[in-house]
């Protein structure tokens, strides 16, 4: 594999997109470093220092590489586009005028995208008034913790962070552009797996220091077969053949071939397990804004809703991670679309007639496969919940949940364009 790495570096044009995307993350990382304008910093580093991390706002400081509690430039990451993307996905389902887009090929696609990029812009907005809201309330954004997080509290000082804020977010959007066009691999999908893999190595040295080595080399191992299992699951799909008839246009011949359709075991990705928990997050931060109201549902969400190691916290959430897979692999994959384009151009399943009964085929496949998928997201996403209650590890724990599911998932899509690059080359590849 080294030397493929090394085969990939002699090459003057691949070498030239390596170093594009090292320089664009380089510049990336050090953008979530720099504090926003009115920025405390020291006051921030003892707040985080004292209290660790805020679980109400874990999956979207995942995603900004812990960023989002440090209030930089580019704080809120790269969770405004993944939201608007997931939005319109949604969206195109229940929308004729988007679904006419969708279907008009690249032109609608490139509409598509635009859309999504006012959408992400006006997320970001909303997100940055809620958090510098917070922050400019001592004891809010970071609980536990009562320091002046901002210089000035002023309405001047508001609308200078929320606009530097949504600029970041802006910036963060082109270079994942940048990427996917002059690099190599998808640029949103890089700069995600960056900000992720920033807090590895962090998290790992905390359970080090509160554990101890034997709980530190317990973990390791664990982890290493998780990641051999996200590997497999990743990689497994059911290939459903499909012959296309032979057939005559003017004086030529054409179909008589044969393909598959690729049906992945984990067909939602990792789209379940945000949903789930974004719901998830939804009780407790109501709590939290009626934390002084004495109320009794303001008790029993702190007691169950909001410790992410009880029971009934854990079972609600497989359960909702299972519901939105099949949800989401329902508005993804269409198998009334895609039987009726296999019988407009000549294709059919051997054994299964056009039409309806292809149609009513593949849905059996795909609620078939889906159900493996769905276990296997719920389980992954548990391990930081159970390790959280038996090691008291913290909320972000290294091996688990999303962030082994976009470490691994982006980290073989990558790898899988490297080498298709290098096989056009007739270099050695990767996955040999």
């Amino acid at each position: 594999m080294l030397g493929a790495f090394a085969n990939a570096f002699r090459t003057p044009d691949l070498r030239r997109k390596l170093l594009f995307v090292l320089f664009i993350i380089t510049i990336f990382r050090l953008g979530s470093q720099v504090p926003a304008p009115g920025v405390n910093v020291r006051n921030v580093q003892d707040c985080l220092a004292g209290v660790g991390d805020n679980s109400l706002y874990s999956l979207i400081n995942l995603f900004s590489g812990g960023a989002l509690l440090q209030l930089t430039i580019f704080a809120l990451g790269i969770m405004p586009y993944i939201t608007a993307s997931i939005i319109l996905q949604l969206l195109v389902v229940v929308i004729p005028r988007l679904e006419a887009l969708k279907k008009e090929g690249q032109a609608g696609q490139t509409k598509i995208t635009q859309y999504t990029r006012y959408l992400t812009l006006g997320l970001a907005v909303l997100q940055a008034s809620g958090i510098v809201a917070l922050a400019r309330t001592p004891g809010s954004l970071i609980q536990g913790c009562n320091n002046e997080l901002l210089y000035d509290t002023g309405i001047a000082s508001f609308l200078v962070l929320v606009v530097t804020m949504t600029a970041g977010t802006a910036v963060i959007m082109w270079f994942g552009e940048l990427i996917t066009e002059r690099g190599v691999g998808n640029g949103m999908s890089l700069l995600i797996f960056t900000q992720v893999i920033s807090g590895f190595p962090s998290s790992m040295w905390a359970v080090r220091i509160s554990r101890g080595w034997w709980v530190f080399g317990i973990v390791l191992v664990i982890g290493l077969v998780v990641v051999a299992a996200v590997i497999f699951m990743e990689q497994g799909q059911r290939r459903i053949p499909v012959q296309y008839a032979r057939r005559m246009v003017g004086r030529k011949m054409f179909g008589g071939s044969s393909t598959y359709i690729p049906l992945k075991v984990n067909q939602a990705g990792i789209i379940p397990v945000i949903f789930a928990s974004s719901l998830m997050y939804l009780p407790a931060l109501a709590a939290q804004f009626n934390a002084n109201s004495g109320a009794a549902w303001v008790a029993w969400i702190n007691d169950y809703l909001v410790n992410g190691s009880h029971p009934l916290y854990m079972a609600l959430f497989f359960a909702l991670i299972i519901f939105f897979t099949y949800f989401y692999v329902s508005i993804t994959f269409n198998p009334e679309e895609v039987a009726d384009n296999m019988k407009k151009y000549g294709g059919f399943i051997p054994g299964i007639r056009a039409g309806k009964p292809t149609e009513d085929y593949l849905a059996y496949v795909l609620s078939r496969i889906t159900l493996p998928g769905s276990l296997y997201l719920g389980i992954i996403s548990l391990i930081p919940l159970i390790a959280f209650a038996l090691i008291n590890a913290n909320q972000n724990f290294p091996f688990g949940g999303t962030s082994i599911l976009i470490m691994v998932g982006v980290a073989l899509d990558t790898v899988k364009q490297i080498e298709s690059q290098l096989q056009q080359r007739n270099y050695e590849g990767f996955l040999r």
